[in-house]
């Protein structure tokens, strides 16, 4: 027995007697519980969703006031939200919306992290403590903390226009709405964006900026020709977490309608979603919006993407 395990021991990997040996079942375990939250958490939901949404509620006969019951429709959920008009007006909304948003999220966020990465910045630890503290409200406190300071009653800010003889400033009416709203999420995102962007930076070897000190650059000249560019991988990450943000917002507007009558329960998709699943109690027309609108968001983020990589890497290709 002692020559048998010497003997495998000493066997080349393609042997016979190595392929006898078994596997170690350590990385199928190590593997197993990201498997199992997958499963639980995505892949069944999503499954379930798509189930739902070629089905629908119809009123059987046979009885005096009828019965629901639950019976395969096919196409007929997506046909009726492709063809909602409320439901692409609340992309018309998030267009507006993003438009302010992510342009000015995304500027901050690289402002704020080249003025932390400046070989002059006292502070950095408390700058960047303060500047990521807002990422941490959750979004219906910050939704709520910002209503109580747009409506005029509550507002310091009106507070103090009318101290001086203007008019209360109207943040919650006409297209007021589309800035105050795109201010709850800059407020919070700059936060998480700049930390991804900063920690780009300190990625870059200082030889690198060694070098361009010792050819002349200033420290404007610096910043714009050397660590912007290097930092576009991050600019482009930090730009499609915001995209797909956007397209998910329901949280700001959901909270603050109740403050105004501009926001109706269908003003964005999710809204609009809600309203289908748990209003109306439709929930196979509301999984058929979920599907549009994830495979919406899926292709939007895939040409984004497409888009900002041949932009930013054709030069290298």
């Amino acid at each position: 027995m002692a020559g048998d395990v010497t003997q495998r021991a000493s066997s080349p990997p393609g042997s016979r007697a190595a392929r006898r040996t078994p596997r170690s079942l350590a990385p199928y375990v190590l593997v197993a519980p990201a498997l199992v939250l997958f499963a639980a958490f995505l892949a069944i939901p999503v499954a379930y969703a798509l189930y739902l949404s070629v089905r629908g509620m119809r009123v059987s006969e046979g009885s005096l006031f009828g019965s629901r019951e639950e019976v395969f429709v096919g196409l007929a959920n997506y046909r009726e939200t492709l063809t909602d008009g409320e439901f692409w007006a609340g992309f018309q909304r998030l267009a507006a919306y993003g438009a302010l948003a992510v342009p000015l999220t995304l500027g901050l966020a690289l402002v704020f992290a080249l003025l932390l990465d400046h070989a002059g910045a006292r502070a950095r630890r408390l700058s960047r403590a303060a500047i990521f503290l807002p990422y941490a409200v959750p979004g219906v406190i910050a939704s709520l903390l910002w209503g109580f300071m747009y409506l005029p009653s509550t507002s310091p800010i009106s507070y103090l226009t009318e101290r001086v003889g203007l008019d209360a400033i109207p943040f919650l009416e006409g297209a007021n709405i589309y800035p105050s709203l795109a201010n709850i999420a800059i407020w919070g995102g700059v936060g998480f964006n700049m930390l991804i962007i900063y920690t780009s930076l300190r990625s870059i070897p200082a030889e690198v900026y060694d070098a361009a000190r010792i050819d002349g650059c200033t420290e404007w000249q610096l910043a714009w020709r050397i660590k912007v560019p290097l930092v576009v991988p991050a600019l482009i990450l930090t730009g499609l977490f915001s995209l797909v943000g956007t397209l998910q917002v329901y949280g700001e507007p959901t909270t603050l309608k109740p403050m105004t009558n501009e926001i109706s329960q269908t003003w964005v998709p999710l809204m609009h979603i809600y309203r289908s699943g748990f209003i109306q109690d439709d929930l196979p027309l509301a999984a058929a919006g979920s599907v549009v609108l994830a495979v919406g968001t899926f292709l939007v983020s895939l040409l984004v993407l497409r888009v900002a990589q041949r932009r930013a890497f054709g030069g290298f290709q």
